[in-house]
């Protein structure tokens, strides 16, 4: 454990408001090594949004690794001033970000704000440039050799990814009528039908021969979507396991807005053209609801607070497909087309591991064994 560390973080946005991305690297303070790094797309945000992802970013994965005083250095005059408290935070969209950053900030001992030129904040800088161009489906050049300090917990030698990782067992749902007509269902709060608690019974069995889910007679945490029919689904986990469902707000559907309940068909009949630069752009919301890129915020800000409070263990998350496809997304870093391109069934598994130091690996994906 390093006790003192640097944060260099940065965003851009190609556009301002524009596709837009963060990156953000934890260096120890003595030796200049690197612990950490992270960058992440964030679709269509502007500068100042993406800049405070990256400090979030920073101080997430600082304290990860255990951090008690952090010096964070950005090339972002308003973000420092801001974070330090001389300059007011009056942008709706920059406000729930700083108190975020805030809320990290009180798990230190100390946290000190610096500004740096551009030219001192290279390493973030070439990292929000990655995630931007991952976004925009451009080859990414090889990252240059940077020193490391030797991993001091496990380690997966041929993906290079170093520490104990945080394992998330991802089940979606069982059916339920909406999704048997095959109709959005989001924020509709439906339950399971006999078939769909079948499929958790099944979910819930399969998980329970797994190696690892009871720990000296206590099982992995198990945390939900608010809505019935994940809570049903991950109570029969919780049966099996001999655990209890928590639920965390993060982890709940896509808004849909006015096509909740409709099929593909009706939604593009009712709102054609809408419905059509909606398949295109995940910036854009249906009526009423939620764009795709918000639901993306929203889930990387649940997975954070869950690696925060259980880092390096197993937990069952029992979401839907949306917030499924965006953990696997984080996982593959890959950009918003994966969500159109990427199936999951009802009660299937996936699985993706997040580590300290940034790396992912995607271990599962839609597996339906346990319902043939």
């Amino acid at each position: 454990m390093t006790e003192h560390v640097v944060v260099e973080a940065d965003g851009g946005s190609r556009g301002n408001p524009g596709p837009a991305g963060y990156g953000a690297v934890v260096k120890d303070a003595a030796t200049g090594d690197v612990l950490a790094e992270r960058k992440e797309s964030l679709g269509v945000v502007t500068n100042n949004v993406a800049e405070y992802n990256g400090l979030i970013a920073g101080l997430a994965a600082a304290a990860e690794l255990g951090a008690s005083t952090v010096d964070v250095r950005m090339d972002s005059k308003l973000v420092v001033e801001q974070m330090s408290g001389r300059w007011k935070i009056k942008h709706p969209d920059m406000q729930p970000l700083a108190e975020r950053a805030k809320e990290l900030a009180a798990g230190f001992s100390r946290v000190k704000y610096a500004w740096i030129p551009r030219a001192e904040n290279s390493h973030a800088d070439r990292l929000a440039n990655e995630a931007m161009d991952a976004a925009a489906g451009k080859p990414v050049a090889a990252a240059p050799k940077l020193p490391t300090r030797r991993p001091d917990r496990a380690t997966v030698a041929w993906t290079g990814a170093r520490g104990t990782p945080t394992r998330l067992l991802l089940l979606r749902h069982g059916q339920t009528e909406m999704s048997a007509l095959r109709r959005y269902s989001g924020r509709g709060d439906v339950p399971l039908t006999e078939l769909g608690r079948a499929q958790a019974a099944a979910a819930a069995k399969r998980l329970a021969a797994m190696e690892g889910l009871v720990v000296d007679g206590e099982a992995v945490p198990i945390i939900s979507s608010p809505l019935t029919r994940t809570k049903q689904t991950a109570q029969a986990v919780a049966d099996a396991l001999g655990g209890r469902v928590e639920t965390h707000p993060g982890l709940i559907e896509t808004d849909f807005g006015e096509w909740e309940g409709l099929t593909f068909a009706e939604a593009a009949e009712r709102d054609p053209e809408l419905h059509r630069s909606w398949l295109g752009d995940s910036s854009v919301p249906p009526p009423g609801g939620e764009s795709f890129d918000v639901v993306h915020r929203r889930v990387r800000k649940a997975r954070d607070e869950l690696i925060a409070e259980h880092g390096g263990r197993t937990l069952v998350l029992v979401s839907h497909v949306t917030p499924i496809k965006t953990l696997l997304r984080m996982g593959l870093d890959a950009g918003p087309q994966l969500l159109f391109r990427l199936h999951l069934d009802l009660a299937s598994l996936s699985i993706v591991e997040f580590y300290p130091d940034g790396n992912a690996s995607v271990r599962l994906v839609n597996d339906t064994s346990h319902l043939a």
